[in-house]
C-alpha cells in the first residue's frame, strides 16, 4: 500500500492509498514513503491546510467502514471549516445517537480529510467532545482553532467570531482556569 508521511504541527501524519483512493490518514511516520501523484495531491492539501490556506478537499477517499459509518462520515465532511455540529445534530442527519456517531467518529480512518474534529458536544455538559487522534483533545482544539484563524482567508466563509468552547476546554486540557 503506497504510503506518504510529512511534518505537521500536530505531529508526523502518514497518508495511504489503495488503488487511486485514499483510505488513512495515521499518526506517525509510515515506514514506507512511495510519492504517487495522489499521495503527493493529499500532501499539497494538508501542507496548504496547516499553512491556513484551507481550500476546498477534493482528495478521492475511500474509508473502510460499516454502512452506518459511511453515512456519518458524509455527514460530517458536509461541516464547513471553522464551524461545528453537534454530535446530536449528526445523529439527527445521518441516524443513530450521539455515542454511536461517536463511535463512528473514533473509527474514521481519514482523521482530517474526514473532519470529525468538527463535531463537538452540546447542552450545559456537553463540551467538545473526545477526539482519538494525535493528542486527543488538544490536537481537535487545535485543529479547531487553526480553521477559525483561517475563516477571514476562505472565500465565501464568513467569519464566525471566537470559539470559547474550545478555548474552556484547552484550558481544562493545560491545567488551567479563567
Amino acid at each position: 500500500m503506497p504510503q506518504l508521511s510529512l511534518h505537521t504541527p500536530i505531529g508526523p501524519i502518514t497518508v495511504s492509498a489503495e488503488a487511486d483512493v485514499i483510505v488513512a490518514v495515521d499518526w506517525g511516520w509510515g515506514r514506507d514513503q512511495t510519492p504517487t501523484p495522489l499521495l503527493l495531491a493529499a500532501k499539497a492539501w494538508l501542507d496548504a491546510y496547516f499553512d491556513g490556506d484551507i481550500g476546498p478537499m477534493s482528495l478521492p477517499l475511500s474509508p473502510s467502514g460499516t454502512a452506518y459509518r459511511r453515512r456519518v462520515w458524509a455527514t460530517i465532511c458536509d461541516i464547513a471549516p471553522g464551524e461545528t455540529r453537534s454530535y446530536q445534530a449528526i445523529a439527527q442527519r445521518a441516524g443513530g445517537s450521539p455515542r454511536s456517531v461517536g463511535g463512528a467518529m473514533a473509527a474514521n480512518p481519514v482523521p482530517i480529510l474526514i473532519p470529525c474534529h468538527r463535531v463537538v458536544g452540546s447542552g450545559a455538559r456537553g463540551g467538545i467532545g473526545g477526539y482519538s487522534g494525535g493528542d486527543g483533545i488538544e490536537t481537535k482544539c487545535f485543529l479547531l482553532d487553526l480553521e477559525r484563524r483561517a475563516i477571514p482567508r476562505i472565500p465565501g466563509v464568513e467569519s464566525l467570531g471566537p470559539r470559547p468552547e474550545a478555548e474552556l476546554w484547552r484550558n481544562r486540557v493545560n491545567g488551567t482556569t479563567r
